[in-house]
């Protein structure tokens, strides 16, 4: 038996856009469909959010995500503060992307950044070669390293 956790993303009125910039980011095909593919009316206040949508690439990167039906207040990052010199975050949890090169993750680090808060940037790290944590323009939270 084979399986595969992926990560499924929770938004409000945004999974469309984080998908696309995703898929962006990460490369591959995006699936979208909205609540009015599956039958809502056109003309109810979210008929137009993503009902089901994923990204899957040929590398191995798969993301889900959908809009809470009935929420549209936009997500919003989680709080960081600062203690001993750290940058830490009160997420729930983060999604970590890893590869082999520093340069494949550099570039999938400078597509994540456009329009990001860095919570540490991308570097030498003395457990990776690249390690880095920021909290995208939708609300998750990446970490981005190098396998050691």
């Amino acid at each position: 038996m084979s399986l595969n956790a992926v990560t499924h993303l929770n938004f409000r009125g945004q999974a469309r856009g984080a998908l696309e910039f995703y898929a962006e980011v990460f490369g591959g095909q995006t699936t979208i469909a909205t609540y009015g593919d599956f039958g809502m009316p056109a003309d109810l206040p979210g008929a137009g959010n993503v009902v089901f949508g994923q990204v899957v690439a040929d590398n191995g990167f798969r993301v889900m995500a959908y809009d809470v039906p009935g929420a549209n207040a936009p997500v919003t990052p989680g709080d960081t503060r600062r203690e001993n010199g750290l940058t830490l975050t009160t997420e729930p949890f983060f999604l970590s992307v890893r590869g082999d090169s520093v340069e494949e993750m550099s570039a999938l680090w400078k597509g994540l950044a456009d329009g990001a808060t860095v919570v540490e940037e991308f570097g030498p790290a003395p457990w990776s070669p690249g390690f880095g944590m920021l909290t995208d323009r939708f609300g998750v939270t990446w970490i981005v390293d190098v396998a050691a």
